[in-house]
């Protein structure tokens, strides 16, 4: 498939952000995107059309009851049926920051034994508590299973900024050390936080910006296709979208969020 063969659906609600940048970043490396209300999606029932999905950032209405419970319920109620069989046809899902919560509201991650009717993970508050707006760094640990980073070598730094409330990964104290181990068997955990020399934040603020379990920032599902991440790689495409932009002679074209979006853009090339 040609890159403007290409069609990404990009879901916004009330509350959502970064739709646009998003849209951007897709567009400038020649892919269609789109920005698709939830309401006309579910009443065109048309996901289908699409070869992949994005559930950006923000605070889908409202964080109310807890961030991203009351967008992934609805969509489970009133998607469910074709949502699976996109997941199951290994179509790409991204969740970027609340886009995470989402899925991991909605059963779609970890999903170490496919789509899970509870969740089995949480995005709780921070730790400091409070909203954290900061660049940090991320270590990509992934063996090859994501498709949305197969572009970056492992042990990479990246940086990328993050903007949340709740972002804290966690798994019940029962199954945390049991998950954490088939996190790491099956290939699904995709970013750490860590420090600038790539050393482990260790839990330790700022480098682990919200008390994230194990400083985990990012996870694949089993078979690779779905990925969420707490930091925002469509905040970090661009250069100019650097904050040392003002201090530097030269900057690069691109930031290191582009990485993310060539990944699954050449995945998308070679599936369909």
């Amino acid at each position: 498939m040609k890159r403007s063969d290409i069609k990404i659906c990009i879901l916004r609600v009330g509350g959502t952000n970064c739709d646009a940048e998003t849209k951007r970043a897709f567009n400038d490396l020649g892919v269609k995107a789109e920005i698709i209300h939830y309401n006309k999606l579910v009443k065109e029932q048309n996901l289908l059309e699409y070869n992949g999905l994005v559930v950006p950032g923000g605070f889908s209405y409202g964080d109310y009851v807890r961030a991203g419970v009351i967008w992934a319920k609805t969509v489970a109620a009133k998607l469910g049926s074709e949502l699976k069989k996109f997941v199951e046809e290994e179509r790409p899902v991204l969740g970027i920051c609340n886009g995470f919560q989402v899925l991991i509201e909605a059963g779609l991650l970890p999903a170490f034994y496919g789509i899970s009717e509870y969740p089995e993970a949480a995005l709780a508050p921070n730790v400091p508590s409070g909203y954290n707006c900061r660049w940090i760094y991320l270590k990509h640990e992934n063996n090859g299973k994501c498709v949305f980073t197969k572009k970056i070598p492992k042990g990479k730094i990246l940086k990328i900024p993050v903007a949340h409330s709740e972002g804290r990964f966690l798994f019940s104290k029962e199954n945390e050390r049991g998950y954490l181990e088939k996190l790491y068997d099956n290939d699904q955990l995709v970013f750490k936080y860590c420090h600038k020399d790539g050393t482990p934040a260790d839990g330790v603020y700022p480098a682990n910006p919200n008390g994230a379990f194990n400083d985990i920032a990012g996870i694949c599902s089993f078979s690779g296709t779905v990925f969420g991440l707490m930091p925002h790689p469509e905040r970090a495409f661009y250069g100019w979208q650097l904050p040392e932009w003002t201090r530097k002679e030269a900057l690069p074209d691109f930031g290191d969020g582009k990485l993310v979006f060539e990944s699954v853009i050449e995945y998308l090339k070679r599936k369909f």
